[in-house]
């Protein structure tokens, strides 16, 4: 990773605006920016300041702003501002914008810059479905990610007017995410590395119904898995998250909601067809119910002696044993409550998967928690343990064992 701005102050971030009604949200991530230390210079478009004007850039960053080349030309603005910089971020990135980056074009500030910045450059496109849909600016989009770009898929919402449809930009916090572990990564000299692979990642807990109230079901909160989902968008994958979990949709994600086993089986083999790693984080039922009642079921009788169950599908056995893409690495996970190395080990043997994330779970640990522990199993390597920690770190961690096998592959 080249050295960007060189300096022992706080990190020098370039807020790249283009010209779309979302330009208003972008404050917000300006705010989250400054707020967190970090020396932030916004450069929006022409067009742009049609939406947010001068004089607002200027007052929540304390930095001058400018649209064309030709202000402050004693400072060679057009090359300074991006060889300085630890960061760009463009947001909202409009088709428009997004074509002429992926040309090289150089017609003012913003895209001058991005040409001569040599530091991580992350793209959050919102346009209208038809357009971010379009064969051209998908190309376009492709090349920026071959040449190192992060550019993260956009929400799928309301849009101008009453068209909904995926284009919408994602939430501020949800960006501002993204762009910080993008950060974070290229302080420590780490690249992009899932940049051109698609992900599978699964979490939260499914749910087996027993008439329409009433279902099995367990404490998994969804965390880790998002965390997975969340860190894999800052190293440049492309990620379908299928998930049970009521969080907010990590950005950059594809998100594909589910509620019961079967239903998250369905939708990771179907995902699961192109991707090149899936990491089963989600706490899947073992068993569910053998009958579902239509009617909730009435306590006047008493309780019921017994509910017959089934065994629910093995999604990770199933990965393991047949995978659609050679070198697709399969991840498991084992919570674990007691004899957890023997439960493991077990597990590992009996699944088939490249790696198991395995941790112990009970009060406190593991599930509803912003942290994690594990250690990971392999039936080629040596067991990885990973400390106690923020899950994201975790997370970032089996991606590293992860990127590995794929590059060996």
């Amino acid at each position: 990773m080249t050295e960007s701005s060189g300096s022992s102050g706080p990190p020098s971030v370039v807020l790249g605006v283009g010209a779309g009604i979302a330009a208003y949200k972008a404050c917000e991530l300006l705010r989250l920016f400054t707020e967190s230390g970090h020396r932030v210079r916004v450069i929006p478009t022409e067009d742009a300041l049609r939406f947010v004007g001068a004089p607002t850039w200027e007052a929540l960053s304390g930095q001058p702003v400018a649209t064309g080349v030709w202000t402050g030309v004693s400072e060679v603005p057009h090359v300074r501002i991006g060889k300085s910089a630890d960061l760009v971020v463009v947001a909202p990135a409009t088709a428009d914008l997004l074509a002429r980056a992926a040309h090289g074009l150089a017609d003012d500030l913003l895209t001058n810059t991005l040409l001569t910045a040599r530091c991580p450059v992350v793209f959050a496109p919102a346009m209208h479905t038809e357009m971010w849909l379009h064969p051209a600016t998908q190309a376009n989009v492709a090349t920026l990610r071959e040449r190192g770009a992060v550019v993260i898929e956009p929400a799928s919402g309301r849009l101008t007017g009453a068209d909904t449809g995926p284009g919408r930009l994602p939430d501020p916090d949800a960006i501002f995410f993204a762009a910080h572990r993008v950060l974070t990564r290229g302080a420590a000299g780490a690249e992009p590395d899932l940049t051109g692979r698609h992900v599978v990642v699964t979490s939260g807990g499914t749910r087996e119904f027993l008439d329409p109230v009433r279902y099995l079901g367990n404490r998994s909160s969804g965390r880790q898995g998002h965390a997975f989902a969340r860190t894999a968008v800052a190293r440049g994958a492309r990620v379908s998250l299928v998930t049970t979990a009521e969080l907010p949709d990590p950005a950059g994600a594809d998100v594909i909601r589910v509620a019961s086993a079967r239903e998250m089986r369905e939708a990771v083999l179907r995902a699961a067809a192109t991707a090149d790693a899936v990491v089963m984080a989600a706490a899947v039922a073992d068993f569910r119910p053998a009958a579902y009642q239509d009617r909730k079921i009435k306590k006047t009788g008493g309780a019921p002696e017994s509910i017959d169950l089934e065994l629910n599908p093995d999604i990770l056995a199933e990965l393991s044993a047949d995978r659609p893409n050679p070198g697709q690495v399969v991840v498991g996970f084992a919570a674990e409550t007691h004899d957890v190395a023997e439960n493991a080990a077990a597990k590992l043997k009996k699944k088939g998967c490249d790696l198991l994330v395995v941790n112990q779970v009970g009060a406190g640990l593991g599930f509803e928690t912003p942290d994690n522990a594990a250690v990971v199993l392999s039936p080629d390597a040596e067991p990885v343990e990973i400390p106690h920690g923020p899950k994201d770190d975790l997370a970032d961690a089996v991606w590293d064992l992860v990127r590995a096998r794929l590059s060996s592959a």
